[in-house]
């Protein structure tokens, strides 16, 4: 915003801060969060269309990797291609975040449930929000993940983080994993991977070939 000031003569200058440091996030919302955060869930009490939309939304967005709000929430039923199983984000924080999304089985399965004899519109509508689709389950979080028990670090967004690190460990395809994510820059793709420690663990362990070869 102080750019688009200055770029339209408000300020002179865009003033300098010198900003906290920030630390990238560490935590995968992996299967066994998953798990607990809907256990959890059922056991708030909350009515079976509240749980239902927690329970989709999670594991939409675990297996597609989406942005919260400016993606995942805003879904249209007009995007999704159902012979070809392909997610289209029309629109992202980025030019690079138009992108096509496959779906896996679950999300298929869940998305064909929400959609029902639909032919448009949100997926998620919402008659209390002025956009007309759903804008937050934060609070609904909150409340699984502290039941839950789970660490206050874990939040939706590191569905996203899962994402990226499932499909690169399988794939090993970092392009490919880019695509999906809506990433141009490797650097900022990197931030999203998290490899697990067993893999490098194990690949330590293993003899090696060179020197377990006997000498002439």
């Amino acid at each position: 915003m102080l750019h688009k000031a200055e770029e339209w003569h408000l300020i002179d200058k865009v003033p300098k801060f010198k900003l906290l440091r920030e630390r990238g996030r560490t935590l995968r919302l992996d299967d066994e969060a998953e798990q607990k955060l809907l256990v959890a869930a059922e056991a708030c009490g909350w009515t079976q269309h509240k749980f239902e939309l927690f329970r989709d939304v999670l594991i939409l967005a675990r297996d597609t990797g989406m942005r919260n709000q400016r993606e995942l929430y805003q879904i249209r039923i007009e995007n999704l291609d159902w012979k070809n199983r392909i997610i289209f984000v029309p629109d992202s924080k980025t030019p690079d975040g138009r992108r096509m999304i496959p779906m896996s089985d679950r999300a298929l399965e869940i998305l064909q449930a929400r959609v029902g004899q639909r032919g448009d519109g949100w997926l998620f509508p919402s008659k209390r929000s002025k956009s007309g689709h759903m804008t937050d389950i934060g609070k609904q979080f909150r409340a699984a993940r502290l039941k839950a028990g789970l660490p206050l670090h874990l939040v939706m967004y590191c569905t996203r983080h899962d994402f990226g690190t499932r499909v690169l460990t399988k794939t090993g395809n970092l392009p490919a994993v880019m695509k999906t994510m809506g990433h141009k820059d490797v650097r900022a793709a990197m931030h999203y991977q998290h490899p697990d420690l067993e893999i490098v663990r194990a690949a330590l362990n293993q003899p090696n070939e060179s020197s377990s070869k006997p000498s002439a």
